[in-house]
């Protein structure tokens, strides 16, 4: 009887174990913080911009899984945000499995203000925080370049799905490099 018992045990010990172990690992994060060309204007494409299933983070995670990668891209683009609220919450985007983040800083800065220290400050502390996190930063500078300026919506600063499949496919090499 202690036999059969022990053996029982045993048994179901291995069965747990097996399931555990057959278990996919939990997908990597990346999170791309930003300002409306990150969250796609969340306006549609009739009032400029993309839809956010459209926009770069959504591209930029089917090209990984494309590639094989376990990722998670999480937008935590803001319309009409600044990198001095982007810098207030950081913290709150970031999952326990955040291996990136995508900083695109955008342009309202210049426009809105408000900040004490300079856009280039805020990226820095962005960029400083993340790494005594170990977690790898991307800044995604210069979009319009990335992006082509024949992909810009009508309002003339944001782009249209072709520019954010361009910056998806620009940061493609990077994020998986990232994330090795």
């Amino acid at each position: 009887m202690l036999l059969n018992r022990g053996l029982v045990t045993f048994s179901v010990a291995l069965l747990l174990w097996a399931i555990w172990a057959a278990q996919p690992a939990s997908a990597a994060q990346v999170v791309a913080i930003g300002a409306s060309n990150t969250i796609g204007a969340g306006q549609g494409r009739h009032h400029g911009g993309v839809v956010p299933s459209e926009a770069w983070p959504a591209q930029l995670e089917q090209l990984l899984h494309a590639h094989g990668t376990n990722v998670q891209v999480k937008n935590a683009g803001l319309a009409g945000d600044t990198t001095c609220n982007m810098l207030s919450r950081l913290d709150g985007e970031l999952g326990p499995d955040t291996k990136v983040v995508i900083i695109q800083p955008g342009g309202n800065d210049a426009w809105k203000g408000g900040c004490a220290s300079s856009p280039r400050q805020n990226v820095m502390q962005m960029v400083q925080r993340l790494r005594s996190r170990h977690i790898k930063s991307i800044l995604l500078l210069r979009i319009g370049a990335i992006a082509g300026k024949s992909n810009l919506e009508v309002d003339g600063q944001h782009f249209n799905k072709a520019g954010h499949a361009a910056i998806a496919a620009w940061l493609l090499p990077k994020v998986a490099a990232a994330l090795r």
